[in-house]
């Protein structure tokens, strides 16, 4: 068996070099203007009692971080060969004082409870007994998000946006954080590359410890950006070194996927026969990706492709693979990266569907405009979808997928190979 290669438009060495610094520049200056909100918000705020309407997130933080020092950062940038575990809880201002979908950073510190953002619990969790003893506190209905933040995230980043996504979501999960060793630099890309290299077993130690915690029936991995190469390596070597992974792994969620589309294909296959329910959230116009994908080999990332067309489709139709196309969706963030989770009805059904396994209809959840999905080969519509794409199935979320039958040797268009390896050898230059 072949398959069919796309060959890349022959230019010169050096037009190719200034039409990738024509390409990155804009994408690097646009990085580094992000994260211009106030440092050290990690100090626990010291209150009576908080103000009326808000809500307070409680969230297990685990990271490879190296401890700082410094109570109002826990954790930098760096590495460390000892796993912390942190009790951590945010305080979040009323729907009145913020629009759903955004992080409400402090202008000042101390942060006014009222408006912003605002750490009020911060406990370290010494050992294995206190994590389960924490877990079974906040046990909701046996549900339990694992997040995974993307490059370029302090410690506080990752906390404040998970705790925006469980709150916007509405998610009824114990959340647990994992934060891994970014030093929040645009230019230490590569740095933070080889931070998610080396916590693959701290990730994995972390989902093998709510595999094994009775008050966890199920577990949903929600990872962005560069987080979800983590992700892919740590249930990767977790299946290989088990023979396959726990059934209480039951969906994964990619959003913004910074994955070399062959490396993943290679990496769902290692996963063996039985894996959880897979969910990638994409946008063509991710400026991020953009980036990544110019400083990786000009290799289509996971996270652009366009779903709709060929060979894709098929491919992921193939697999069982839902992909939701967020390109027509707007977004505050001028790199296109975050649309997950700014989006009120994306984060929603992340909380309320995805996760619990519910089913997706038309009356429950309205997409919105410009939202679309593509999966296992239905046509059926739902929510508003603008235009190109066919929508989610029911039977997919809802975790009632039927088996997509294996083709033999001799089908057009599949091979032995391509039922391995979904996305492989398809990496097609854009535009």
């Amino acid at each position: 068996m072949t398959s069919a290669s796309i060959s890349r438009p022959a230019t010169s060495s050096s037009q190719g070099f200034f039409r990738r610094l024509a390409i990155t520049l804009p994408l690097v200056v646009a990085l580094t203007a992000c994260g211009g909100h106030v440092k050290g918000v990690m100090q626990p705020l010291n209150i009576a009692a908080e103000p009326k309407g808000n809500s307070v997130v409680n969230m297990l933080v685990a990271t490879s971080r190296q401890p700082s020092d410094d109570p109002a950062t826990l954790f930098s940038g760096e590495r460390s060969v000892h796993p912390s575990i942190t009790d951590v809880a945010v305080s979040i201002p009323p729907s009145t004082a913020r629009v759903s979908g955004t992080v409400q950073w402090p202008k000042k510190l101390p942060p006014n409870p009222a408006t912003d953002f605002a750490v009020v619990r911060v406990q370290p969790v010494a050992t294995v007994q206190q994590a389960h003893e924490w877990v079974r506190t906040h046990s909701s209905g046996g549900h339990a998000m694992v997040f995974i933040h993307g490059f370029n995230n302090t410690y506080e980043d990752s906390v404040f946006r998970f705790a925006q996504i469980v709150h916007d979501s509405g998610a009824d999960v114990t959340p647990v954080l994992f934060t891994w060793p970014s030093r929040a630099k645009v230019f230490d890309y590569n740095y933070d590359k080889e931070s998610t290299n080396y916590s693959r077993t701290s990730l994995e130690n972390t989902l093998k410890g709510l595999v094994e915690d009775k008050n966890i029936k199920d577990i949903t991995i929600l990872a962005h950006s560069m987080g979800t190469w983590l992700a892919m390596e740590s249930i990767r070597q977790m299946a290989i070194r088990d023979g396959g992974l726990p059934k209480k792994i039951e969906n994964v969620i990619l959003a913004s996927p910074d994955i070399d589309v062959d490396v993943f294909s290679r990496q769902w296959t290692e996963l063996g026969k039985n894996k959880p329910n897979f969910t990638i959230f994409v946008s063509q116009d991710d400026r991020a990706l953009a980036l990544s994908r110019y400083i990786s080999g000009d290799v289509q990332r996971l996270g652009q492709i366009n779903p709709a067309e060929e060979p894709y489709r098929s491919k992921l139709e193939e697999a069982g693979i839902t992909v939701v196309d967020l390109t027509k969706v707007k977004s505050t963030d001028r790199l296109n990266h975050g649309k997950f989770a700014e989006s009120p009805e994306i984060v929603q059904l992340i909380g309320q569907r995805l996760v619990t396994g519910q089913t997706l209809t038309d009356s429950d959840v309205g997409l919105g405009d410009g939202i679309t999905a593509l999966v296992a080969g239905t046509v059926n519509t739902v929510g508003k979808v603008a235009a190109t794409t066919v929508a989610t199935p029911v039977d997919l979320l809802s975790g009632n997928m039927k088996s997509v039958p294996k083709r033999k040797p001799g089908d057009v268009g599949g091979t032995l190979q391509s039922e391995r390896d979904p996305l492989q050898a398809q990496n097609t230059p854009s535009n």
